[in-house]
């Protein structure tokens, strides 16, 4: 059965055009033309699924005949092998020596640091201050994961260089990951800057891990147990940067968009209000406290189904018969998570912010597939609690204190996510 091809293909580009310059706009629309449809990005064919039921078979019941594809492969030479971009039993393995640092007890340890680094941050605005939120949300976000991460002062300051250089590497990475591989190769602007930003995480990255290795000292936190377990310098490179990119950059997206749906919607904002005061009252947020917020969590679900990731993917290892499409060995596949979450078949009003919908038997009714914000199969984020636990104590940890008050609309800045871009709200005291 032939593949439907995308409209908008422009002669040698491809559909790469579309893809950049109208983003998930072009991509949420792709399921009108097929459960599986051909993209062009320049000379290369792409399969981009848009059924739930196929994504599943992709990253789930399928995923074995499957691997990283072309947008992790621009990446490798730059970030590694760790878990983001590896493949096969190096993934496998690493991801059994990473398992220990997201358990649950584990967990319960980080809740306190997340709970003290939101206060803080908190008890520095003023009243009647404009802030910037995605701003904030950053710096926050950077926090958590240094103390988590690395305990010691270098390491800090390793993370805010990583802070400095992570979204020009995303930004960047994104735009080649959809350009013909000798645009890479141009004294463009952009290729600078991340060549640039790439050298000075490297740098900071090893000198942390130089020096606690002469140092020798478990410190309790990630770093420590991954030297500790035994793995090489260049691995230990590989699995930090891959955290300090998915503990930085996702958290602080989703944290600033669902402070500025909550400060948008009134409604929204009283009950969440209501729950943070009858179970938190005054005192702070603590992981037990996290399964009783039940509420908070229905505003973190449909955040994270509301502005995920665009797009991953994935290249077939053997033929793959999916749907009634038969993709050849070393086909590449896109799955788009905001395509999926804005399917008005799965989600009625996909472009409305309800966190009522998320009610158990909405959440049970839902294809598999169809709802992927942290990936699945042996793919899945293995920091989704980390991550949900971060959101949740963070936005409970701010509604005990401040309303935030949108002083304009929302700007996106469109690459791998969707980027608030100049978020700003007054903060007003709750009382």
């Amino acid at each position: 059965m032939p593949v439907p091809v995308a409209p908008r293909r422009w002669p040698l580009l491809g559909h790469t055009p579309a893809m950049l310059t109208q983003r998930a706009k072009f991509t949420d629309a792709l399921h009108e033309h097929g459960e599986v449809v051909r993209l062009d990005l320049g000379p290369l064919h792409a399969y981009f699924v848009t059924d739930p039921a196929l994504t599943h078979e992709v990253l789930v019941s399928q995923g074995s005949k499957f691997r990283k594809g072309a947008m992790f492969d621009k990446f490798q030479p730059y970030l590694g092998t760790g878990l983001l971009l590896s493949n096969g039993e190096h993934h496998l393995r690493q991801r059994r020596l990473m398992q220990p640092a997201f358990h649950r007890e584990r967990i319960e340890a980080y809740a306190a640091t997340m709970a003290r680094a939101a206060a803080a941050l908190a008890a520095r605005w003023q009243p009647g201050e404009i802030r910037t939120i995605e701003n904030d949300m950053q710096e926050l976000a950077v926090t958590i994961v240094g103390e988590t991460l690395f305990s010691t002062e270098i390491g800090r300051h390793a993370v805010e260089e990583v802070r400095r250089s992570i979204f020009t590497v995303i930004q960047q990475g994104m735009i080649r990951a959809l350009s013909p591989s000798f645009v890479e190769k141009l004294p463009l602007p952009g290729n600078r800057e991340f060549d640039a930003a790439i050298s000075r995480m490297k740098a900071v990255v090893l000198q942390v891990i130089e020096s606690w290795r002469a140092d020798g000292t478990d410190h309790g936190d990630v770093l420590s147990m991954l030297l500790l377990a035994g793995m090489t310098d260049q691995q230990t490179y590989d699995e930090v940067l891959t955290l300090l990119t998915a503990g930085i950059e996702t958290t602080a997206i989703a944290l600033a968009w669902a402070l500025y749906e909550v400060g948008s919607n009134p409604e929204i904002e009283e009950r969440l209000h209501a729950e943070v005061d009858s179970v938190i009252g005054d005192r702070p947020v603590t992981f037990a406290d996290v399964d009783k917020l039940t509420y908070t969590t229905q505003v973190v679900q449909e955040t994270l189904r509301r502005y995920p990731i665009w797009f991953v993917m994935r290249r077939t290892l053997t033929e793959v018969q999916l749907g009634g499409a038969t993709l050849p060995p070393g086909a590449e596949v896109i799955i788009s998570p905001h395509a999926l979450h804005h399917d008005e078949r799965y989600f009625s009003s996909p472009h409305r912010f309800s966190p009522d919908r998320w009610t158990p038997s909405f959440a049970a009714s839902l294809p598999r597939g169809a709802f992927i914000p942290f990936g699945g199969g042996n793919r899945q984020c293995l920091g989704n609690t980390f991550a949900h636990t971060e959101i949740v104590i963070t936005l409970a940890t701010v509604a005990a204190r401040w309303r935030l008050v949108p002083t304009r609309p929302a700007r996106v800045k469109f690459t791998s996510a969707p980027y608030p871009d100049g978020l700003l709200m007054k903060a007003v005291p709750r009382n």
